[in-house]
């Protein structure tokens, strides 16, 4: 059976070795256990015969510190250089997670007056 998602499998699989994710027969269980997907999926997106859903690609991305655009295409930089630091996606902590949940929650009226407070 061909692997139709192989480019991006292969693309995976480098972003996995250069952080020093767990290498060898262990790593379709790690990547399984971190995305809390099953080991048949990881299994899957390491060999290129699915494609993770678009939020997971996206939570890889952050996590690896890898340029979002260069997982999903392969175009442009594996790590972001000095100009693309804008690429670079992390990880909110709790606490911003939070923040951000109520912003959200706030009518319009109050997330611009919290805006006009905060500047």
């Amino acid at each position: 059976m061909d692997a139709p998602y192989e480019d991006f499998a292969e693309r995976l699989r480098k972003a996995l070795d250069r952080t020093g994710f767990v290498p060898g027969r262990g790593r379709t269980s790690a990547l399984a256990y971190r995305c809390g997907v099953s080991r048949e999926a990881a299994r899957k997106w390491l060999t290129g015969h699915a494609l993770p859903e678009l939020p997971r690609i996206i939570e890889l991305a952050k996590d690896l510190g890898i340029n979002l655009e260069w997982l999903t295409t392969g175009r442009g930089p594996m790590s972001p250089g000095v100009r693309e630091t804008g690429a670079v996606y992390r990880r909110l902590t709790d606490n911003e997670g939070r923040l951000l949940d109520a912003f959200h929650k706030l009518p319009e009226p109050k997330r611009q007056l919290l805006v006009k407070f905060l500047s």
